[in-house]
């Protein structure tokens, strides 16, 4: 984890507050170490290296666990993450129904590896293991919203349509 000081800690800004708030709520109790870091993940989007430090120090365990916590659930995110998020399942089901080819061409399309975010932070792209809708396959959650049958097409038509409203919302 890189080093950060506490004079890198932003105090005035009120999402620090609020996770300040949480811990708290919790007794600076080292147990509740997940639940922090859900909290922190909510208010700031992923969990930089600065609240990692916030993290360890608040609830007096070493920065190494906590980053070992952070990096070995798939649900914590340690990079910004895009305005849209893209799932593509890669369980049994789905990969025998071609979603590495649906993830392959959104790779391409919108020049991202899974796992990463475009340059522009508009698009988040990931698999999973898998998502529980087998009978769906493959399926591709976008924005928290399940696509069944999701083909190669379909899905850049989708993500792209995704994108044009949140940019004619944009002010």
């Amino acid at each position: 984890m890189p080093t950060v000081t506490p004079a890198a800690l932003p105090n005035s800004d009120k999402r620090y507050k609020l996770l300040a708030v949480a811990v708290r709520k919790h007794g600076r109790d080292s147990r509740a170490l997940i639940e922090i870091l859900h909290t922190a993940q909510e208010l700031f989007g992923y969990l930089s290296p600065e609240l990692l430090w916030y993290a360890a120090k608040e609830l007096d365990v070493p920065p190494s666990r906590v980053f070992g916590v952070a990096s070995f659930y798939h649900f914590f995110s340690l990079a910004p993450q895009g305005r849209h998020g893209c799932t593509v399942c890669m369980g049994t089901a789905c990969f025998v129904k071609r979603a590495a080819e649906v993830l392959t061409a959104l790779e391409r399309e919108f020049d991202v590896k899974s796992g990463g975010t475009t340059s522009d932070r508009a698009l988040s792209l990931s698999v999973a293991r898998c998502v529980g809708s087998c009978g769906l396959a493959p399926v591709v959650i976008l924005d928290g919203q399940v696509q069944n049958h999701a083909t190669p097409e379909g899905m850049k038509r989708a993500i792209h349509a995704a994108l044009s409203q949140s940019q004619e919302a944009a002010p």
